[in-house]
């Protein structure tokens, strides 16, 4: 091949690569007859390269409502009667032992203790203490696993959340949905195994596809994001206009191009992008239907709450969680924002708790109701936790919390946990782990065990080393394993 035509081959492996025209284009091109395009690639993920689990597991699917921006543990689920005590006074420095404090605080003259301006009650026959922003998580107490021992290395919200989604501070690895398509491919074809949604209308800090993307994993494994409105997924379908004769030929150029393309270079993500193409093709029947609520009954909605009728919504998200879940999507990523309360945190705290507490639970017992929480794993959290002290100015009716990575509080539901269970203590001014500390990778090695992963057989190799979800270290915290 003379240099010119490499040149040729390259400024066209560039178009196809970098082209924006994305899902929607292709599954153009497979209107016409699709069964014949791309025959001899397979269908992406059937299965993954693991071919089946290391071992029995207990989750098949994972629904992941991640809280961004920190939900403070002191408002809601860590009750504190010290801080009722001290209200107002400075934090011990035989509690802060020199740990460092964000750039937002660490100027501030003054650190004094707040206690909660919620009230907390016990509930359940566990007697858990859940603060009154949470009334309908109150009611599901038992069916919970609780967490109340989560750490984390990062006090700052990008490398934070990053570190929870990716295993690592640093952009560019790949996220946990993206490791479980790798590894475990997905039980139907016809719908991603990896979806995403983003509460709409949130404020707080941003989000960035890199959180469900696929590093450098093929991408085939990186999360489909679904919107609210009338397109899902955009570019899913097909622009006015075009007729069969159009659509034909778009197939017949496409095919060529893409069979020269990989004679030419042999670039594995070429067979990648054609099963990218395949799927929205199949996703253009399977979406429109399972994005259809129509045929959810009154008392879904009223179980979830009126907000989910209003797609994009937290509880329309979760709703629509529920039944991908059905239609054994592997696993659901739900982001909501807004939880970042350096000042007017009782305001802003109260907004939140309203806008997701009663979706929350409805979840997890509609779930329950109809037996899939036996085979699901439901999370929730943040990136961090908040401090116990004060930033800014602390009054009678108002007061804000900075970000505090060295303990905060999660729940587990379903499939593998010991329901009706806590784990974890922290000392009586919220500050301090006491008591079976859990790490961000401990975190996701025990997620990966509940789905039948060994941690440290999910592997890949990029650039000379081997990478894995939990880096270098982590533990199965067997303890809360049921």
């Amino acid at each position: 091949m003379s240099l010119p035509e490499q040149f040729h081959y390259l400024n066209r492996r560039q178009f196809l690569t970098k082209s924006s025209l994305g899902l929607g284009a292709a599954a153009l091109s497979m209107l016409e007859n699709p069964s014949s395009v791309f025959s001899s690639t397979q269908y992406p993920g059937t299965k993954g390269m693991l071919g089946k689990p290391h071992f029995a597991a207990k989750a098949k699917h994972v629904i992941y409502l991640f809280q961004s921006g920190g939900p403070s543990q002191l408002e809601l689920f860590d009750y504190k009667p010290m801080l009722e005590r001290m209200h107002g006074e400075e934090l011990p420095d035989s509690v802060r032992q020199g740990q460092r404090l964000t750039g937002m605080s660490t100027n501030q003259s003054s650190l004094p203790l707040v206690r909660s301006i919620f009230d907390f009650q016990q509930y359940g026959q566990t007697g858990t203490w859940v603060s009154e922003l949470m009334p309908h998580t109150a009611k599901i107490v038992d069916d919970l696993c609780w967490i109340h021992s989560m750490h984390t290395e990062a006090i700052n919200h990008d490398p934070a959340i990053t570190f929870f989604q990716t295993g690592s501070q640093i952009a560019g690895r790949p996220s946990i949905g993206a490791w479980l398509d790798y590894g475990l491919g997905t039980d139907n074809n016809d719908l991603p195994s990896f979806v995403v949604m983003i509460s709409k209308n949130g404020g707080g800090q941003p989000l960035y596809a890199r959180l469900w993307g696929n590093g450098f994993l093929s991408s085939r494994h990186q999360g489909v994001l679904f919107r609210s409105g009338e397109d899902p997924v955009l570019y899913l379908n097909p622009p006015p206009g075009l007729d069969e004769h159009d659509r034909a030929q778009i197939m017949d150029y496409f095919k060529q191009l893409n069979q020269i393309q990989f004679e030419s270079w042999g670039d594995p993500e070429i067979h990648s992008r054609i099963a990218q193409y395949e799927m929205a093709y199949r996703m253009q029947m399977s979406v429109p239907e399972v994005t259809d609520v129509s045929d959810e009954p009154d008392t879904i909605f009223e179980m979830y709450g009126e907000d989910a009728r209003d797609p994009g919504t937290y509880a329309a998200n979760c709703l629509m969680a529920r039944r991908l879940i059905e239609k054994d999507v592997k696993f659901v990523q739900l982001y909501h924002q807004g939880w970042d309360h350096h000042g007017n945190l009782p305001k802003g705290i109260q907004s939140q708790a309203e806008k997701t507490d009663q979706a929350s639970a409805a979840l997890v017992m509609d779930l329950k109701q109809r037996g899939l929480l036996d085979d699901t794993l439901v999370i929730w959290g943040g990136e961090f936790g908040r401090t116990n002290y004060s930033q800014g100015k602390l009054t009678a009716t108002d007061y804000g919390r900075d970000h505090h990575p060295r303990c905060f509080t999660i729940w587990m539901a379903g499939a593998g946990v010991k329901p009706g269970f806590h784990y974890g203590e922290t000392d009586d001014f919220g500050y301090n782990i006491t008591v079976d500390p859990v790490h961000v990778h401990d975190f996701q090695a025990t997620l990966l065990h509940l789905l039948g992963i060994d941690h440290k057989r999910l592997t890949y190799k990029h650039q000379g080393r081997r990478y894995r979800l939990t880096d270098v270290h982590g533990h199965v915290v067997k303890d809360i394993l049921s």
